[in-house]
């Protein structure tokens, strides 16, 4: 039997090119690679050490997801395994049944790439109890261990522990996002509870950032919660803002974001915005110098009477979790560099009509903030910005 498999193994690797292992390295560290590598070894191998830059694919879930990885079936492809039976016949499965015409093997697997000293990534060790909490993820080709890692590893700060600050807050935390931050300066209220589900009865009257880091680290003792209990201004957000990868915008007033918008600028800190009120929602994604900046968008506020708060005019209590958990994938889109993010991009959210609008936004070459330096935003070292109080009640329009 085992001469039978050595002959049948050897016809199959008659016919699969090989590739060198130190040419494989060499089309990884190209500016222009035009190979795709793939490691067709099992979970377990490839979270012991994996060839940097090369793409994870179990033999035994090729057929399955081979396309999402590599749609262009003439597209070159290189596969390895840890001595290069399972990645030849990994290609000759490839070539014969699901229609792939340039296909190799890297010779010695990553058995050879070892001996020749060639660089090895040894990935995050998860734990089981991680493993399991987060195996829905890793079981989708575009987040896998790598994407789950990044999660654990990135940091998030939510503007407002509210309707908007509280879907996100436990869908982030859930999704494992490893560090939170909180900013909110108020507290728990009863008319809270309609729509701010992270909050409870028992919590009427403890600070938000408080009572959401409870129901988080319940949620998820993976990830880091701090606490932020004060309202943002130009003394403190350079200083609060500075470590975060992404800031959630789920602020209820024009002055903090347009302080947030010169900050985020400033630091190139990617924001995701929303706003809500009565049954109609909006969002975007602001990315600096890649994407229009709410200056862009909003030039100068609108005059108070346009722009009624939820107060006053009242809010649908689902439509707070409607965008919050828009928010949230967008925010994940942006960690794990997939998809489309709603840069450039306005959604409209009427609840009503259950309608969604889609409009193009651009930069606005003349934008006070972003067509500017980064560097020039603000008048100081940590940035000094306008008086936004009196820009939006119309002092300084």
């Amino acid at each position: 039997m085992a001469t039978n498999y050595q002959d049948y193994l050897s016809k199959i690797k008659e016919r699969i090119p090989e590739v060198d292992p130190q040419e494989v390295r060499d089309i990884l560290t190209s500016d222009d690679p035009g190979a795709i590598v793939i490691d067709v070894r099992e979970q377990q191998e490839w979270d012991e050490s994996h060839i940097p830059g090369a793409v994870h694919v179990p033999r035994g879930y090729l057929e399955q997801r081979i396309v999402n990885r590599v749609p262009d079936t003439s597209q070159r492809v290189i596969l390895y395994c840890q001595s290069g039976n399972r990645s030849a016949i990994a290609a000759k499965t490839m070539l014969d049944e699901l229609g792939y015409t340039n296909v190799e093997n890297m010779t010695g697997g990553i058995t050879l790439w070892k001996q020749r000293q060639l660089p090895i990534t040894i990935p995050f060790q998860f734990s089981d109890a991680q493993r399991i909490r987060y195996s829905r993820h890793m079981l989708l080709p575009e987040v896998g261990p790598g994407g789950q890692q990044r999660l654990l590893e990135s940091k998030v700060l939510l503007l407002g522990a509210g309707g908007l600050g509280a879907p996100v807050a436990l869908y982030l935390a859930a999704a494992g996002v490893g560090t939170i931050g909180l900013v909110d300066d108020d507290v728990v209220d009863a008319s809270n509870l309609q729509r701010q589900v992270i909050h409870d009865t028992e919590r009427i009257g403890v600070e938000k950032v408080e009572s959401a880091k409870q129901t988080i680290n319940k949620l998820n003792p993976d990830v880091e919660v701090i606490t932020y209990p004060t309202r943002l201004n130009s003394e403190n957000i350079m200083e609060i803002i500075k470590d975060y990868d992404i800031v959630v915008d789920g602020v209820d007033n024009f002055p903090t974001r347009y302080l947030l918008n010169d900050a985020s600028v400033r630091l190139k800190i990617p924001v995701v915005s929303a706003s809500i009120l009565a049954f109609d929602g909006q969002l975007t994604v602001f990315k600096p110098y890649e994407g229009p900046c709410y200056r862009c968008l909003y030039p100068v506020p609108p005059p108070p009477e346009l722009a009624p708060s939820c107060g006053e005019n009242g809010v649908l209590g689902v439509l707070p979790g409607t965008m919050g958990l828009l928010q949230a994938t967008e925010v994940i889109k942006l960690i794990l560099d997939i998809g489309e993010p709603l840069v450039g991009r306005l959604m409209l959210y009427d609840a009503l009509a259950e309608e969604f609008t889609n409009l193009t936004i651009r930069r606005d070459p003349e934008c006070p903030i972003c067509s500017r330096d980064p560097e020039t935003i603000g008048d100081d070292e940590m940035g000094k910005f306008p008086d936004y109080e009196a820009f939006c009640s119309g002092a300084l329009v």
